[in-house]
């Protein structure tokens, strides 16, 4: 028996038998194909139970709390950077820990090639955590199905969103070539200063601290960082500030005087010019145009 309850921030999107048919035919879509997917924050009380089990592979990503799973009866734990694939046509049990409450990104998968992946089925896997583990990377991923899909369910975009899939579920399988381009990033003078703005958007960063990183002198690190970049330092991060408040404002309930200080501005009016400057809406319209508010 499942249990359905509204998670507040949740996000969530079943596709149509219509589409379903699209999916199983499309000659871009039919071997790896995407039928529900969501975002479940702080989902406490979250339980479900399928005694025939489901059509398709089941994806649960954790990134925060913790959660069991129960299947062919072995029982899982499953908590924070770890994910677990149930395979189709098996009966499962799953459910949040109520002291403890996950939060989960989760995809119902199929599709004539879903084959490619069943090594990874059926198992906790660990996402270490590490500076080279691009997790919020991987999360960008689950959003841009949820935006795509949300958006439209045109052919077009069922087919971009196949295509996704198959290089999420690759970020799952192959964890070490996945994060292989931030090691190699992470040597260069340059991206190590990138990588350390991305780490302390919610910090007052000055430009000859990101020089001071990258050691080299601020004439010298602004020249170097232009040229790699084609922007100038401070625009950089003013760019990775405003992309993080918009991911902020469709994806939390945050107040913008909160999102504001959570990317190091002491005053919501100039940020929300900053904003306006950047994306052309407030960030008030924006949130609003972007999640139907």
């Amino acid at each position: 028996m499942s249990k359905r309850i509204d998670f507040e921030g949740q996000k969530m999107l079943v596709f149509p038998p219509k589409i379903r048919e699209i999916l199983q035919t499309n000659i871009i879509t039919k071997d790896l194909y995407l039928t529900d997917i969501g975002y479940y924050p702080t989902a406490k009380n979250h339980f479900r139970a399928r005694n025939k089990g489901c059509q398709e592979n089941i994806l649960i990503l954790c990134t925060n709390g913790r959660g069991w799973i129960e299947l062919n009866g072995s029982h899982y734990t499953l908590k924070e950077n770890q994910y677990f694939i149930i395979p189709k046509n098996t009966i499962h049990k799953y459910a949040s820990e109520n002291q403890e409450p996950w939060t989960i990104y989760w995809i119902h998968f199929a599709g004539t090639e879903d084959i490619r992946f069943k090594e990874i089925y059926g198992k906790v896997h660990n996402l270490s955590d590490s500076q080279f583990a691009r997790h919020e990377d991987r999360i960008q991923m689950f959003d841009e199905l949820l935006i795509v899909l949300e958006e439209d369910t045109s052919v077009a975009s069922v087919e971009y969103a196949s295509i996704l899939l198959t290089h999420l579920l690759g970020t799952l399988k192959y964890v070490s070539q996945f994060r292989k381009i931030k090691e190699v990033n992470q040597k260069d003078e340059i991206y190590r200063s990138i990588d350390f703005m991305k780490n302390n958007l919610n910090k007052k960063i000055a430009l000859n601290e990101l020089a001071k990183i990258s050691g080299l002198s601020v004439s010298h690190y602004c020249l170097r960082f232009k040229k790699q970049t084609s922007k100038a330092p401070m625009d950089y991060l003013i760019m990775l500030k405003i992309q993080r408040a918009c991911h902020l404002l469709i994806f939390s309930t945050h107040k913008i005087k909160g999102i504001a200080e959570e990317l190091g501005y002491d005053d919501p009016y100039y940020f929300s010019r900053l904003f306006s400057n950047y994306i052309g809406k407030s960030p008030r319209q924006y949130r609003k145009e972007e999640t139907g508010g």
